[in-house]
């Protein structure tokens, strides 16, 4: 299946993408009486139980109105809405590490955003213009844990995993650097769009061979394919799991191809501002757009 978040009044609740539209999960099992999950958590947490079934009830019933929306006009929040941990791997494409003169890494090289940083598919994100303006775009595949992974293998990681969406890792670039710490630039409010869709992994056979692009204001700007990555899905979630528990709903960015505006000669490095929109784009995926204010 292909979940979303609903943003609807006032809290976020479970949407699957159908042919009619977006299910209101909550909407529908309360006209059939069905005890089903009802938030991406509980998906993830303790599987569909019986949502397989609903869907085909919803597509039959003819209430469509009030039980589909129009993805066009819904609001969307977050596609994983309680990560305990949220993790990142840098310059773990081969182009994106030489286009801005950085080794190319032995072993994965991580940090982390927190979750006040998460935010949606149509989302704003509010610059924190008073202490940094070096504003940054980095388009991402995304890995949503399924399940409990401690010290596996290779060979096991993936069936560790539950699905995959886009993200964009939104960076500061001069707060990221002030310091030989990365967190500051990275973690700011709304700096981690994710969504639309959590596609899951039986629908994604193969994550690496993904086309993955971004575009500002409708201009490309980055072009890669998911292969490039220097450490694959598996070997980033084994290499993470012997060093830290891997829990269900915990995300991982993969990194970034070439193309992001650090890399660029400073004559050239044009920084995002207030009124930019941004979308990645991730073959199979979708794509995240969010606006700059």
């Amino acid at each position: 299946m292909t979940f979303v978040t609903i943003r609807k009044q006032g809290e976020y609740r479970l949407g699957i993408k159908t042919e009619k539209g977006i299910l209101d999960v909550k909407a529908v099992s309360k006209m059939f009486r069905k005890k089903v999950p009802v938030t991406i958590d509980d998906v993830i947490l303790h599987g569909d139980r019986g949502l397989i079934g609903l869907v085909r009830s919803a597509l039959k019933s003819g209430k469509a109105k009030s039980i589909f929306l129009d993805e066009n006009t819904m609001e969307f929040g977050p596609c994983v809405t309680n990560p305990g941990k949220i993790l990142l791997l840098g310059f773990n494409y081969r182009t994106h590490a030489m286009e801005i003169k950085t080794q190319v890494p032995t072993s994965p090289l991580l940090f982390s955003k927190y979750n006040n940083s998460l935010n949606s598919h149509n989302g704003v994100i509010r610059l924190p213009s008073d202490v940094a303006f070096k504003f940054d775009y980095e388009a991402e595949l995304v890995v949503v844990m399924g399940r409990t992974a401690h010290r596996v293998s290779e060979a096991e990681a993936m069936s560790c995993v539950f699905g995959y969406c886009i993200g964009n890792d939104f960076s500061a670039r001069d707060l990221q650097f002030k310091t030989s710490q990365f967190l500051l630039g990275k973690t700011c409010d709304g700096f981690a769009p994710i969504g639309p869709y959590l596609v899951t992994a039986d629908q994604i056979p193969d994550p690496h061979n993904l086309a993955i692009e971004c575009y500002v204001n409708g201009e490309r700007r980055q072009s890669g394919n998911t292969g490039d990555m220097i450490f694959n899905v598996p070997a980033i979630i084994s290499y993470v799991s012997r060093h830290l528990t891997l829990e269900p709903g915990d995300i991982i960015f993969t990194g970034t191809p070439e193309g992001v505006i650090f890399g660029m000669p400073p004559e050239k490095q044009v920084w995002l501002k207030a009124g930019d929109k941004v979308t990645s784009v991730i073959e199979k995926l979708g794509k995240l757009t969010f606006t700059l204010a």
